[in-house]
């Protein structure tokens, strides 16, 4: 699967990937419920309640507060054509106006007993939560367990760190593969997998019965077929520069038609050069950065060659 990235995975972004290494299960980046508006979602956000995109499953994921709210909300996303709704129980900046949502949630334990319930019965499709293992207590999942198997969620996403520990540290996935023992639910393992390696080690681990890829999937975006086997895991630097090369010619016109003016344009871009972490491409991602017009950067990623 390919995980849902806030100011990232948008519809072009996921179109590309698709295209070039098609993941099972895509996201929508979370969309956030208006607890006060009628229309429950922005406009944007609205071109997104759809089953499927490009032949692959589509999972519309929520973020919001208040049992009402998203009960409607749900209900306009399957009335719109969504068959697959996620609620966000993980995202470790969860605040809307004055009200806990997405990780913080997670801190509010008796407010998922009410919600995930009420939302289940609201929901016709499919019924998943993407969750952090705890909100500061990284055990406190075993004890939502019980909670999540009887709302009747269909299945689950774990990554295995806490809500306040963010990103630090090291996804913990012996918690991960505990779960897994512990509950009736098929579990999806989520937090540092950076490639096959980490995909095969997580796997047999935690027994889980498939993996979310979020970073290491806008840093290769053919890693999913790396993951079949129907490509090589190793790469030389000449491939590695050529499929950035691929990568970013094929997502820049998507991203014209999507955004306003080429400043927007370069400086979403920009956001995807952040997740490069290949130090032979690492002197091309610095001079793309530095580009504050699109003929510059065009002109720099054509022309660049790798050392030696």
């Amino acid at each position: 699967m390919l995980a849902p990235m806030q100011g990232l995975t948008n519809p072009a972004l996921r179109s590309v990937i698709i295209r070039q290494s098609r993941p099972d299960v895509v996201f929508t980046e979370f969309l956030r419920v208006s607890p006060v508006s009628r229309k429950r979602f922005s406009r944007r956000d609205q071109k997104e309640l759809a089953a499927m995109q490009e032949g692959v499953p589509l999972v519309v994921q929520l973020v919001g507060h208040g049992i009402g709210p998203l009960i409607e909300a749900a209900r306009i996303a399957q009335d719109a054509g969504a068959r697959h709704l996620n609620l966000n129980l993980g995202c470790p900046y969860g605040r809307m106006t004055t009200a806990a949502t997405g990780g913080a949630l997670l801190a509010k334990p008796e407010e998922l007993a009410e919600l995930l319930p009420a939302l289940r019965r609201a929901v016709d499709g499919d019924l998943s939560v993407k969750i952090r293992c705890g909100y500061n207590d990284p055990g406190q999942i075993f004890g939502l367990l019980p909670l999540i198997e009887d709302a009747g969620v269909d299945w689950l996403i774990l990554h295995p760190r806490t809500v306040v520990q963010k990103y630090a540290g090291a996804a913990d996935h012996a918690i991960t593969a505990e779960v897994v023992r512990r509950t009736r639910l098929p579990v999806i393992a989520n937090g540092d997998i950076r490639g096959k390696d980490d995909a095969e080690r997580v796997l047999k681990l935690t027994g889980a019965v498939g993996l979310m890829i979020g970073r290491a999937a806008i840093a290769d975006p053919l890693i999913f077929s790396r993951l079949r086997g129907t490509l090589p895991a190793e790469r030389t630097p000449e491939t590695r520069l050529q499929e950035l090369k691929s990568f970013l010619m094929e997502l820049l016109p998507l991203y014209q038609q999507r955004f306003c003016g080429e400043k927007q344009v370069l400086d979403k871009i920009k956001n995807v050069l952040v997740f490069i972490e290949d130090p032979e491409l690492a002197p091309l991602v610095k001079q793309l950065k530095k580009s504050r017009q699109l003929p510059a950067f065009l002109e720099r990623l054509e022309s660049f060659q790798p050392a030696g």
